[in-house]
């Protein structure tokens, strides 16, 4: 058989890069998501800040593609010192991705040889891959040839399989629920919309959805997908692409002609991947998140989608309404690979020592208040018996 031949690439966005072979790959990963297409890897890489490099590695092998890892290297601060870090392009934005990755265990190991030489490191990781379907031949390979590693559950995102069973009304909690926001939204005169914009149209909406999270609590915190100048430039360069392939749809609330609420959404081969939604503070009331995510449901039915997928969600405290109406979840995992390098072993020793530190902190943090709500509970007990004050019967 023969060998698998490395080549690096300082940019995908190049006229000669190798795109139909790229997308033969991703098209035979299993669990490629619209995050890993190139329309979306080239947005993220023209929205790169200063600082970082992009690095892409491609293994050929009888003129097939079987690798591209397109990775970016940046200096992070760890206990206030600096340490080189590895990451795949796309992150912390990119909601889920596959390793675009076929190959056996031997050219597994060289890849990450290459890597390490190429990008030398603390630290590679690796977020949000789903765990059911990377590969596990190359997560095991670098595993074992790294000083430390970590494989830490990061999001378990619900998914809801659409079926005939969904032309019928939900039932419990969520069915009065989603009557009370019918009711007010059809007492105000909003609309329902379903979109499907092109690149043409796809700038303007975007221009209407952005003043929505900009006045939305997102936009207070400054933690949404048009938070800042890099954020909007990756989003617009990505979504007007994508549109242009038929990869996005959008479900918006309407009100005189002004969009008060919307979700936005990537499509791929039957799966809607529930990417953003914000709303208008002062109609808040009206439940419109609910009723937009019942609409990608009958979406769906009408034209045969497979999945609603949440794409992503906190992992403690998830408030996200698709779990009212999952039918399954979908873990995603995040990979730490660190180096032989001295700040590889002084970063893996750090974690190692605080995986051993933090149960017995946990533990002693307990201890302390359960000692103090003991403390208080026998505080405010009245005292009984021969220290107690008599009363006037007992006089």
């Amino acid at each position: 058989m023969r060998e698998v031949t490395f080549e690096w690439r300082n940019s995908l966005c190049t006229t000669d890069f190798p795109c139909t072979a790229y997308e033969d790959l991703r098209q035979r990963v299993a669990g490629s998501t619209p995050f890993n297409t190139l329309a979306w890897m080239c947005a993220a890489e023209r929205a790169l800040p200063a600082g970082e490099q992009l690095q892409v590695l491609l293994g050929w092998r009888a003129g097939q593609l079987q690798l591209c890892l397109p990775l970016v290297i940046a200096c992070e601060r760890f206990g206030g010192l600096p340490f080189k870090i590895v990451h795949h392009l796309g992150f912390p934005l990119s909601d889920r991705i596959a390793l675009l990755a076929t190959l056996e265990p031997r050219p597994t190991r060289q890849a990450l040889r290459q890597i390490r030489r190429r990008m030398p490191h603390a630290l590679l990781q690796l977020n949000e891959l789903p765990g059911s379907t990377e590969p596990e031949t190359l997560l095991s390979q670098w595993a074992r040839f790294s000083s430390t590693v970590e494989d830490r559950l990061s999001c378990r995102a619900p998914v809801h399989l659409i079926s005939d069973t969904d032309r019928q009304e939900v039932s419990g909690d969520p069915r009065y629920k989603l009557r009370r926001a019918r009711k007010r939204i059809a007492a105000c005169g909003a609309q329902v919309r379903r979109l499907t914009p092109d690149a043409t149209s796809m700038g303007p909406l975007l221009d209407a959805i952005r003043e929505v999270e900009a006045v939305s609590w997102k936009g207070d915190e400054g933690v949404g997908i048009f938070a800042d100048a890099r954020r909007q430039q990756w989003m617009r360069e990505a979504f007007i692409a994508l549109a242009g392939e038929g990869r996005v749809r959008v479900v918006t609330l309407e009100l005189e002609g002004r969009c008060i609420s919307y979700r936005l959404g990537l499509f791929e081969q039957g799966r809607i991947y529930d990417y953003n939604l914000a709303f208008v503070p002062q109609y808040a009331d009206l439940g419109s998140g609910r009723v937009l995510l019942e609409e990608w449901i009958h979406w769906g039915l009408d034209e045969g989608w497979s999945w609603i997928d949440a794409s992503r969600v906190s992992l403690e405290n998830s408030s996200h309404q698709l779990h009212e109406r999952m039918t399954g979840l979908l873990e995603h995992r995040r990979w730490s690979f660190y180096s032989w390098r001295p700040s590889g072993l002084c970063l893996g020793l750090g974690l190692r020592l605080w995986q051993y530190l933090k149960p017995r902190l946990q533990a002693l943090r307990a201890k302390r208040a359960a000692a103090r709500a003991r403390l208080a509970v026998t505080t405010d007990t009245p005292l009984e018996g021969r220290d107690a004050v008599p009363s006037h019967s007992q006089r």
